[in-house]
């Protein structure tokens, strides 16, 4: 009975951890598309700004003006290449809490319910077919005692009865004697 009692323990265990994680993992899928779809626009965005420069530079005739645009746009690009390479190094570590949780929905998914429950039942039909057997066993022992105490009685019964015709030959024979 403890063990059902556990086994269900373990059930409502792990489905109360599978709803956890499950929101978590949730969560951190979306978040990790979510940056993919920024790096996607960042990269989009770079290579507009790189366009929009080379057709100012083209366009342009103050070489000064060109130069100062090249320079913001070059220093945008570096910032957004700064931003991207902080979101890959975030989008990994997205990734490997993402495969932890993962290891660890693995690990809980060993316990399958199914499986324990099936392995219960089995143990319970050995537990009953072992009673019963213990059972007959046990009045089958009990039985055999009743019959050996029977016994025993019957074998006293027969000694007395043969230590009493025992003890009357020999009373017999001592009146022979006496008569003789």
């Amino acid at each position: 009975m403890l063990t059902a009692k556990n086994l269900e323990r373990m059930i409502a265990l792990e489905d109360r951890l599978k709803e956890e994680y499950q929101t978590q993992i949730d969560a951190k899928t979306v978040e990790i598309e979510v940056y993919s779809k920024q790096k996607e626009e960042q990269t989009a965005t770079i290579a507009k700004q790189l366009e929009q420069i080379k057709t100012l530079s083209a366009e342009s005739s103050s070489s000064k003006k060109i130069e100062q645009q090249n320079r913001e746009l070059h220093q945008r690009c570096e910032n957004l290449k700064e931003e991207m390479a902080t979101q890959k190094t975030r989008m990994k570590s997205l990734q490997n809490d993402l495969s932890g949780e993962r290891e660890e929905i693995k690990t809980l998914k060993q316990f399958d319910p199914a499986k324990m429950k099936k392995n219960l039942d089995t143990a319970k039909k050995k537990l009953a077919e072992k009673t019963t057997a213990t059972d007959l066993l046990q009045k089958s022992l009990n039985k055999s005692r009743s019959e050996n105490i029977e016994l025993q009685s019957k074998v006293k019964e027969l000694e007395a009865k043969v230590e009493e015709l025992e003890t009357t030959e020999t009373e017999e024979e001592v009146l022979e004697e006496a008569a003789a």
